[in-house]
């Protein structure tokens, strides 16, 4: 029988191929969230010592946040890094900040420390929050000789139209290629938005995707099928893995 020969250079293309999103469907959809992001936390400290999550906004997170807080008590929250994957211009006590809904359901019932959360100062100007946010991931990644600040699991969330974090069909954020987190306008709401962009999203080691049991199947199925039209199938980290956990 002949020898199948693999050049080497098809070889590399090969083993740089990256695996299909997981995709979870979960009648109990708080919990078995929270616990997978407690395995992912308890896996990143054994390894690193350390875990860095971004946290979404939105209506979806909150009663998992409530559910990570009952059970998540014995977490060295000490070693954890909490960042933002987006956030709205407003005050941080405003009913629509991402911060105010993190704080109330997880923040301070886990008694989180302060100086683990990073957050994104919504209350000032826009450009001037994105550059501070941006800076502050930066300095975090050169006390540790990284190139770049790389998330052990960022949470995201899908849209009715697509969006995922703050980036929206057909604002500039989307085709942004250098800058980490950007001021991002969106017409349709006629506001700005504070938000991660995919250069720094695509580097999360890990990537879950939260979607309620309402949200369209055909819209999940468009994203998980690649159509670049709506921003979260541009989701695609390179050393990554990507979950979607799917409400029923």
């Amino acid at each position: 029988m002949n020898q199948l020969i693999v050049p080497g250079a098809i070889k590399e293309r090969i083993s740089l191929m990256k695996s299909e999103p997981r995709v979870i469907r979960t009648k109990n959809f708080a919990a078995a969230a929270a616990d997978f992001i407690l395995e992912q936390a308890r896996k990143a400290i054994n390894e690193r010592n350390e875990f860095r999550i971004a946290l979404s906004g939105g209506n979806t997170p909150q009663p998992i946040y409530g559910r990570l807080a009952a059970v998540g008590h014995d977490l060295p929250w000490d070693l954890i890094r909490i960042t933002f994957g987006d956030e709205r211009c407003v005050p941080p006590d405003d009913q629509q900040s991402n911060f105010r809904m993190a704080w109330e359901t997880l923040l301070a019932p886990a008694a989180v420390p302060e100086e683990s959360i990073l957050r994104m100062r919504g209350e000032i100007d826009p450009q001037i929050a994105a550059q501070e946010y941006q800076d502050h991931l930066n300095r975090m990644a050169s006390q540790r000789s990284e190139p770049i600040y790389r998330h052990d699991l960022i949470l995201l969330g899908l849209g009715d139209d697509g969006h995922t974090a703050s980036l929206f069909p057909g604002t500039a954020a989307l085709e942004e290629t250098i800058r980490l987190v950007v001021a991002n306008f969106v017409p349709k709401l006629n506001a700005w938005r504070l938000t991660f962009t995919f250069p720094l999203i695509n580097r999360a080691r890990h990537i879950l995707f939260l979607v309620g049991a309402t949200k369209n199947p055909g819209l999940i199925q468009r994203v998980l099928d690649g159509d670049r039209e709506l921003p979260a199938a541009r989701v695609d980290p390179s050393a990554g893995e990507v979950t979607w956990m799917i409400g029923e």
